[in-house]
């Protein structure tokens, strides 16, 4: 074959640019260390890298944004726990402290402060926050669990369920001792010692409501031997009133005619789902009464000098919150362990009380600022509101748990709801406690003031000191009283206290549980983040010492070739003759 001079500057002018191409892709891999610049360079190391880096971002998204999100939730929960845990801890000593019986005056009055401080406290902590987002609220994380200053106007429709399990007895107490202000009404009142001011004790047994100063009560429910019955306003007699006329002493020694006029609602006999009334009636009577004073003036007026319920009826007390059973039907309720439902309305929350949609099946009419939060109607005209459900319709607590994606395929749930980590009953126990020390507060300072009366020079005649021995001793039973309900009530509640640590601690202990977990998927994720980014490097990187390597053979080579194309050049026609 003729070789030509056009065919040698030919290929001389190829492999020149060969060598080119190859001296700018080494000179491209030495800038950007990897092994290719395009995807058509080698298709198999352009598809392993979009997925592995597809892996690694996903790797990357779990191990630094989800998890390190997870653990500074998890981190506000449990600290927010721990808090409440020393809050209620402390709230213990307090019920031991105040159930040994031998508390001075400075005492007690240190135990209604720390008592007052505790209760403003304890459920502030349930509304920590993490980014704005508060922690125990589930899925509302932009609402705070808490009221967080005096509401008037907010309206709610409240359905709470209880059991047997919260049933205790309560000591209920009739009169109280009036401290004469003068001599002249010291001297004219003796009569009323032993009538309007003679402290008299009655116990029952007790369901507490979770609120106070209720507005309407309109239905109670109870379930037992598998059937529920439930009582409602009578329809031909719903509110009865009436009035206990007694007589009593003016300072002037004149007498009066004293009317305590009283009202309640009157509730039928309880019902089942057909409309047929139970038989035998567990309870056959349920008399709502504003405040306690009413219900001492209803039993008054039945003959009973203390506060009364009939054994097979019961009593609510709007403005305590608290359900009263009469012997037989505490028996029959504990014997059966029966559960029940109250369903009353409220309006207006007092600062640091639970919002009732954390806790309850509820519907919130009106808002802070008391406008319709849903501006719908329903058959009646009624508005409807927005409903909150807690409970499903067999009972069980409805979840609403924020879950993180941690890892492939693995969702940690970070959240602890309120009702799961505390109890809505905290509060109230504590108001309890408040109430039971000021009273005793209360009956002590009349003790002392009477006493210092005994001292005082207008005094000192025998009549004087007679009628003040008189006063005293209604005093100091009162005292007594007061004294003995606080040790036993204190006692009492150490088991309640108890319950509610131990409702806690489980809280921590699942939060703490949590974290481990997370703390394993972590570190399993690092290593994983470390395995892809080794495996994405041997796949798209280059050693730079093999670059310079292949660079400098590639470029010695170009530089031959030039060399060579040029003494090609060099040669004519006259060279052959």
């Amino acid at each position: 074959m003729r070789i030509t001079n056009k065919m040698i500057t030919n290929n001389a002018s190829g492999n020149i640019n060969g060598n080119k191409v190859l001296v700018d892709k080494t000179n491209t891999q030495m800038t950007t260390q990897k092994k290719i610049a395009r995807p058509s360079e080698n298709p198999v190391i352009a598809i392993r890298s979009l997925r592995l880096q597809t892996t690694l971002n996903k790797v990357n998204q779990y191990y630094e944004k989800n998890i390190p999100d997870a653990e500074s939730w998890m981190d506000v929960t449990e600290t927010a726990l721990t808090n409440i845990k020393s809050l209620i801890t402390n709230m213990r000593t307090l019920c031991v402290n105040g159930s040994t019986g031998t508390l001075t005056e400075d005492d007690r009055n240190t135990i209604l402060t720390q008592l007052k401080a505790l209760q403003s406290q304890v459920y502030a902590e349930g509304n920590a926050d993490y980014a704005g987002r508060t922690v125990f609220t589930g899925y509302r994380t932009n609402k705070t669990l808490t009221f967080t200053e005096d509401d008037t106007k907010t309206s709610y429709n409240i359905t709470e369920p209880s059991n047997a399990d919260k049933i205790y007895k309560k000591r209920f107490y009739t009169n109280e001792v009036e401290v004469p202000a003068t001599a002249d009404e010291m001297r004219n009142c003796t009569d009323n010692i032993k009538s309007t001011m003679d402290v008299g004790e009655s116990d029952y047994y007790v369901v507490r409501l979770a609120y106070d100063s209720i507005d309407e009560v309109q239905s109670f429910s109870y379930t037992m031997n598998g059937k529920t019955y439930t009582m409602k306003p009578d329809e031909t007699d719903p509110t009865k009133t009436d009035t206990y006329s007694y007589t009593k002493k003016k300072s002037d020694g004149t007498d009066e005619t004293v009317n305590e006029t009283y009202t309640y609602q009157n509730f039928a006999k309880g019902k089942d789902g057909d409309g047929n009334e139970e038989s035998p009636a567990s309870i056959s009577s349920l008399m709502v009464f504003e405040n306690e004073a009413e219900w001492a003036s209803w039993s008054k007026n039945n003959g009973n000098a203390n506060k009364n319920v009939p054994d097979d009826g019961a009593v609510l007390i709007k403005s305590t919150g608290e359900l009263i059973l009469g012997s037989a039907v505490a028996d029959t309720y504990l014997s059966n362990d029966a559960t029940f439902e109250v369903n009353y309305d409220k309006t207006g929350f007092k600062n640091g009380e639970l919002r009732p949609e954390y806790y309850f099946n509820c519907t919130q009419y009106t808002d802070e600022t008391g406008a319709a939060t849903n501006k719908e109607v329903d058959a009646n005209g009624k508005t409807i509101g927005i409903k909150f459900e807690r409970f499903d319709e067999n009972g069980e607590p409805i979840k609403y748990d924020i879950q993180y994606t941690v890892s492939q395929n693995q969702e940690l749930t970070v959240n602890m709801e309120a009702n799961e980590s505390f109890n809505h009953d905290i509060y109230q126990d504590m108001g309890d406690m408040i109430d039971i020390v000021d009273r005793a507060i209360r009956a002590h300072n009349k003790v002392d003031q009477i006493k210092g009366m005994m001292k005082a020079n207008e005094y000192q005649s025998e009549s004087d000191q007679a009628l003040l021995n008189e006063w005293l001793k209604a005093a100091q039973k009162e005292a007594d009283y007061a004294d003995d309900n606080m040790q036993k009530r204190y006692s009492e509640l150490l088991g309640n206290v108890d319950s509610y640590l131990e409702d806690i601690n489980l809280s921590i202990t699942k939060i703490g549980c949590r974290g481990d977990q997370l703390a394993i998927t972590k570190t399993r994720m690092n290593n994983q983040q470390e395995t892809v980014e080794e495996l994405q490097s041997t796949n798209d990187d280059m050693d730079l010492s093999d670059i310079i390597i292949k660079y400098t053979a590639a470029y010695t080579a170009y530089q031959s070739s030039l060399t060579a194309a040029g003494k090609l050049g060099q040669q004519t026609l006259l060279n052959y003759i």
